[in-house]
């Protein structure tokens, strides 16, 4: 019975040992339970930040071209609203792509499809071609993926 002898000699050192280990246990899966969390609230941050981007476009009839796949361009050149416009799309796809890569966010379905079909559009690709040079290169690359993924 030596096992027992070793145990009422170290029952505070057993205790505190398995104390210790039962803490690192539940500090671990809470912290992996906030992780989910956090990639929760940033996700909806995005949807909100989305929705109100795009409630702008709705409520002005000004930007009705952006999302017109025959507008002609050489008829009527882009506006500076429409490009403004698009250029908030692009530094809020950049900040969603940056989430993405970093873990940050649930990555949304069907993103590259998205991204293609507005990204094809003859403003916005056109915006794009002027600002692409501005952007980082792996956001760009993410980009042109999209645009030839099919």
């Amino acid at each position: 019975m030596p096992i027992w002898s070793w145990v009422s000699n170290n029952w505070f050192s057993l205790l505190s040992s398995i104390g210790i280990i039962g803490s690192l246990c539940f500090t671990g899966v809470s912290l992996h339970s906030e992780t989910k969390t956090r990639r929760i609230q940033n996700l909806l941050t995005v949807i909100q930040n989305h929705r109100e981007l795009w409630t702008d476009f709705y409520r002005s009839t000004r930007l009705s071209r952006v999302m017109d796949p025959s507008a002609d361009l050489s008829k009527q050149a882009v506006t500076r609203e429409e490009e403004r416009f698009v250029m908030l799309v692009i530094q809020h796809l950049n900040g969603v792509f940056q989430a993405m890569q970093n873990g940050l966010v649930v990555k949304p379905e069907g993103v590259r499809r998205d991204v293609s079909s507005f990204f094809s559009l003859p403003i916005p690709k056109q915006v794009w071609e002027l600002v692409k040079v501005l952007q980082n290169n792996d956001f760009v690359a993410f980009v042109e993926f999209c645009l030839n993924w099919k």
